[in-house]
């Protein structure tokens, strides 16, 4: 079920009501947590149920299983055995087809065709994201970060927990299963705090997101249709849906949890306000990127080394997070023009740079600022091109669309008045943004200096604009990885 749709709106006061007025206990309230997140997962597809059990079994197993081998060969073996299963799970139903469509194409630039047949494969809801929290938590305990649980039901709710289940955060055991296992008591800060998490969250997802992608799907589809400025108009306008969608997800999700009791990874840091495209993955997908860094790119080299050896490590993680987006070589393409973008400021090792945030204790950025993040920001605009284009060829197309003489001309749209208004919550949400951008979240702090009754009046301004000014429903688009 979506986290804006009606079906949420009455489940999650039921679970709410149940975990803190019936079931009491801690271990019932686990048992709970798995029941409502199973039933919250078989709203999309009862079928892939099963899917998340056998891998929450095999690796509460071998968990068990490498901890108590004696020598490093053995625990490796069990753990090359964990990796494989879910690696080989993951790659069936995400990537199956793709490696057999490359694999005959290959064969028939050789002159031989392979009658090898397609598959109607249905990538599972949240594959990518609990495969890769069942990886990490074999992975920490034969690098010995942490010990193996024995309580099935925690582990089973480390695994399926309702709020991350489909789009992340991607939680670490290390950090989530000490908070199944401790008693928790109902603390009203952290969730009042949670609610203006999901309030935002639900504005950015039902406000800007869902209206930018009525003009993002038509523009996208039909690109050969509009002029080179209207594309441009189009890019940015995805630009803003991708970061409100997915962002939005990972508030309401980190909103909810704090409702239970339960603390989540902080997966964006207002990364639009990036003042160069490493800043910008520090507060990206914050989750994934730090994922990738601790299991992938430390294990080749990381930072260490020459600067080839650098150069071919960044190349190396890209491709990789490219191609965990999809089984598509637009997603790779993605994936290395981020990396090449990475090049210069690794030969003159300032990858690192800007870890405090822009415009720290000051209301307005300075020149240089300004410069960094338009420049960010205008590159991440044409660089998606490749994220949302159905192919490559598409994407090629729409960047040679903006790049013509209709550059220069009047954009038109269907609905003029629609888009000026949709630019109008877009400047909305970034004034907010920035406000809130030294927070865990943008309404964190926000007027809280100021009186309640002006606070209330903000907080019921945003509930009146997602009640009368969402958009059309989307499925986040996160869904699809």
């Amino acid at each position: 079920m979506l986290f804006n749709s009606i079906d949420f709106a009455v489940f999650l006061p039921i679970v709410f009501t149940l975990y803190w007025f019936v079931f009491k206990n801690l271990k019932s309230q686990n048992v709970l947590l798995i029941i409502s997140s199973y039933v919250f997962y078989v709203w999309w597809d009862w079928r892939f149920l099963g899917l998340i059990i056998t891998s929450t079994l095999i690796d509460y197993a071998l968990g068990l299983t490498i901890e108590k081998q004696q020598s490093k060969s053995s625990k490796k073996r069990f753990l090359t055995l964990s990796i494989l299963l879910n690696l080989g799970i993951l790659g069936f139903f995400k990537y199956y087809n793709f490696f057999i469509e490359n694999f005959k194409d290959a064969f028939h630039l050789f002159g031989r065709e392979l009658d090898i047949n397609y598959l109607n494969i249905i990538l599972p809801v949240g594959i990518s994201f609990y495969t890769f929290q069942t990886m990490s938590y074999s992975i920490d305990i034969y690098r010995e970060k942490i010990k193996p649980t024995k309580d099935i039901v925690a582990f089973a709710s480390f695994i399926c927990f309702f709020p991350q289940l489909v789009a992340g955060p991607i939680e670490r055991a290390s950090s989530f299963l000490p908070q199944v296992k401790k008693p928790r008591v109902f603390d009203y800060a952290k969730a009042k705090d949670g609610l203006k998490q999901i309030l935002w969250g639900l504005f950015k997802k039902m406000v800007i997101a869902d209206n930018c992608a009525v003009f993002v799907n038509d523009i996208f589809e039909n690109y050969t249709s509009y002029s080179g400025s209207a594309l441009l108009i189009g890019a940015f306008l995805f630009t803003i849906q991708i970061y409100c969608d997915f962002s939005g997800y990972s508030d309401i999700a980190i909103g909810v949890a704090r409702l239970f009791g339960f603390d989540l990874k902080k997966n964006f840091a207002f990364p639009y306000f990036s003042r160069n495209i490493a800043e910008f993955w520090r507060r990206w997908h914050i989750s994934l990127t730090t994922w990738f860094k601790d299991y992938f790119y430390i294990p080749i080299g990381g930072s260490r080394g020459s600067k080839l050896m650098q150069l071919r490590n960044t190349f190396s993680i890209f491709l990789v997070i490219g191609l965990w987006h999809g089984a598509h070589w637009k997603f790779v393409v993605y994936g290395f023009i981020n990396a090449l973008h990475f090049v210069p400021y690794i030969l003159k090792g300032k990858n690192t740079k800007y870890k405090e945030v822009v415009a720290h204790n000051r209301y307005l950025p300075n020149l240089r600022e300004c410069y960094g993040m338009l420049q960010t920001f205008t590159f991440l605009v044409f660089a998606r091109i490749f994220f949302r284009a159905e192919s490559l060829t598409a994407a090629v197309g729409y960047l040679k669309g903006i790049f013509s003489e209709s550059l220069f001309e009047l954009p038109h749209f269907s609905n003029t008045k629609a888009l000026f208004l949709v630019l109008v919550f877009i400047a909305f949400f970034f004034i907010i943004e920035w406000l809130g951008r030294d927070k865990d979240h943008a309404l964190e702090k926000l007027l809280v200096n100021h009186k309640k009754t002006y606070r209330w009046v903000f907080y019921y301004s945003i509930v009146f604009m997602i009640l009368y000014f969402n958009g059309e429903v989307q499925q986040f688009i996160y869904f699809q990885f």
